[in-house]
């Protein structure tokens, strides 16, 4: 289509579905809002948890969340597919099951031709689709780059929400996709993430996490929560600071996107890789062996990424059994939780 500007180079902010650095959005949300209880809020802001969660009944609660951002391909239909899964994460990474999505969209309507803006809505709702909810509306505002994103509703029984507070000493950590996406959209952006490279990661981050709705039935599940924009060491400290413990991780065990170690190697990362580890590098402990370029990696912010799970080292086989039945070939163990102060070893 000649004339018509790449998605990417619309995107200001970088476009890799980044968040706002851990700990940043917390504070300025415990300043000026008041702290009034809310019996029935069983999740809100403290522990920063994926979505919150608001009890109906004995039963039922509602869950929660929305998530947008700009695009990181340039393909507007894989847009929209690969930001409705990332919204969707939130719920399943509860417990959740998805009930409906209101979308949230701001275009450069005289910038875009309007059958592209068609095309990024057409992505979202063919994943709500297979998600077996409907788009019941939305918002739509006029953007000077492009913004597209849910805000999904879901229901949970609140005997089986799955927070990323609750992990306990000793369990076993799962985690459910491959690591890599931040640093192949950064090889997308400068030309240099080849065909095979590209298809992986329209394939990962076009994944749902519905193993969240099955995992959480498990007794031995738990914690849970999505490895999203803070990278895999964010999203674990979170985990970590919530239930009062440290990690260790196997950096052997971590599973990534084909091609990415090369990529790594070759220096490819997001800028958001660094700003993660500056915000929170005092609490990773890096094993002598460690090579340099597994920072990236560990730091590497995902979209639409993987569930983490904290379980009991007997639900082991159930929890993987789980992530293969629904066509998570590269769910693996990655580490574990111990006792101490808030930090992850990486080893």
């Amino acid at each position: 289509m000649m004339g018509t500007p790449r998605l990417t180079s619309l995107s200001h902010g970088g476009g890799c579905g980044c968040k706002i650095a851990p700990g940043i959005l917390a504070e300025l949300l415990r300043g000026p809002l008041p702290k009034r209880q809310y019996a029935d809020l069983l999740v809100g802001r403290d522990t920063s948890d994926d979505a919150a969660v608001y009890r109906l009944n004995d039963e039922q609660a509602l869950v929660s969340t929305t998530d947008f951002f700009m695009p990181i391909v340039d393909d507007p239909f894989d847009f929209g597919r690969i930001a409705a899964c990332n919204a969707l994460s939130d719920v399943y990474a509860m417990g959740g099951r998805p009930l409906l999505a209101l979308a949230i969209v701001g275009m450069p309507i005289n910038i875009l031709p309007h059958e592209i803006i068609r095309e990024i809505l057409r992505g979202g709702e063919a994943v709500c689709e297979a998600a077996g909810i409907p788009i019941a509306g939305g918002h739509s505002i006029d953007s000077v780059e492009p913004i597209y994103g849910l805000a999904v509703t879901g229901v949970v029984d609140p005997k089986f929400i799955k927070r990323n507070d609750s992990a306990r000493a000793g369990d076993v950590l799962v985690l459910g996709k491959a690591l890599g996406v931040g640093i192949f959209s950064a090889a997308f952006k400068r030309g240099v993430l080849d065909a095979d490279g590209y298809r992986a990661m329209i394939d990962t981050t076009t994944q749902l996490n519905i193993p969240g709705m099955e995992l959480s039935t498990l007794r031995g599940v738990h914690a849970m929560t999505d490895v999203t924009g803070f990278g895999l060491l964010g999203h674990l400290l979170e985990m970590c600071r919530g239930s009062g413990l440290s990690a260790r991780i196997a950096s052997g065990n971590l599973p990534l996107l084909p091609g990415a170690q090369v990529l790594a190697q070759s220096g490819m990362a997001t800028g958001a890789s660094n700003r993660n580890w500056q915000s929170y590098g005092e609490y990773v402990e890096l094993a002598p062996h460690v090579e340099g370029w597994m920072q990236a990696v560990l730091t590497d912010p995902q979209t639409s990424g993987g569930l983490l799970v904290a379980c009991d080292p007997a639900e082991v086989a159930f929890v993987e059994a789980s992530f293969a039945r629904h066509g998570f070939d590269r769910a693996v163990v990655i580490g574990r939780m111990t006792a101490g102060d808030a930090k992850v070893v990486v080893e």
